[in-house]
């Protein structure tokens, strides 16, 4: 009996614990969700309580207006373009190579495969110059271009995911297949990518979140309002020469994160199974 409540204390104080720490980690979201709702002359004087004196709604209605005639309707549609565009190709093109450095032999196959490798440690600022120039002389500034064209050429952590998922499967479905006549692409599309749908979805959740996320990029190559994604028309509300609307910044940052929330509880399941199987050989 005292073993079994000595259990039950360890227990409960492991999960007070773990909430507290939960507390602790979303507490600048809650903040910045409550803040929304406050004025904007008050919301640093009453930074230390969570809970508004009451609901105010006119921050949403006055940060969705936007500026110069653009309204937050226009950045999300356009954070749902680039993202939804980019995280495609990213993951159809990562998927393809994967297949061809796990299942497919050719001249130099392990050299190439390091210089992907090595792709990754590169960090953005290395080849930010580069892309920018290249990009301009196509005429591609103020454009999504830029943006979208770099995902169909293959992500070196999806393809090194997904190529560690397809390792997984047994080749003799590959030998059924060439005996019923089917070609390397035909088996690609038909016998891999049905099996490896987790690891693709887990591919596409990271790929939606770093794309929606993005700040750099558009800053780099878009100009025009008219253009900006979610992340740059959120840093129109601060302005260091004026007044900044805090409160219509928090409104449209809490509506920002909806669509991250929304793509991580309905697709949580596939991020765990798509990694975890990930690993099981190679």
């Amino acid at each position: 009996m005292q073993a079994r409540r000595k259990a039950v204390i360890k227990l409960a104080g492991e999960q007070l614990l773990l909430l507290a720490l939960t507390f602790m980690m979303l507490y600048p979201l809650l903040w910045m969700v409550a803040g929304s709702f406050k004025d904007n002359g008050t919301i640093f004087t009453t930074a230390h309580s969570l809970l508004p004196n009451r609901l105010d709604f006119s921050s949403y209605i006055e940060g969705w207006k936007g500026f110069g005639g653009v309204t937050f309707a226009t950045f999300f549609l356009n954070s749902t373009i680039i993202t939804l565009l980019s995280t495609f190709g990213s993951v159809a093109s990562s998927a393809l190579i994967a297949y061809g450095f796990a299942r497919i032999r050719f001249r130099w196959k392990k050299v190439w495969f390091v210089c992907m490798m090595l792709t990754m440690m590169l960090p953005f600022e290395i080849i930010m110059v580069p892309q920018y120039v290249m990009f301009n002389w196509f005429g591609w500034i103020d454009t999504y271009w830029p943006l979208i064209l770099p995902t169909l050429f293959g992500t070196p952590f999806f393809i090194f995911l997904i190529m560690q998922f397809i390792r997984t499967l047994p080749h003799e479905m590959d030998e059924a297949a060439k005996i019923d006549g089917c070609g390397k692409f035909a088996i690609f599309s038909r016998i891999i990518v049905p099996l490896i749908v987790p690891a693709m979805m887990t591919c596409a959740i990271f790929s939606f979140y770093w794309r929606w996320d993005d700040f750099m990029g558009p800053l780099l190559y878009l100009n025009k309002p008219q253009l900006y994604p979610v992340s740059l028309g959120l840093k129109m509300f601060s302005d260091p020469d004026s007044i900044t609307n805090w409160s219509a910044l928090f409104a449209m940052s809490t509506l920002s994160v909806v669509p991250v929330f929304v793509v991580f509880f309905l697709f949580q399941r596939y991020i765990v199974e798509g990694i975890s199987t990930s690993g099981l050989k190679g």
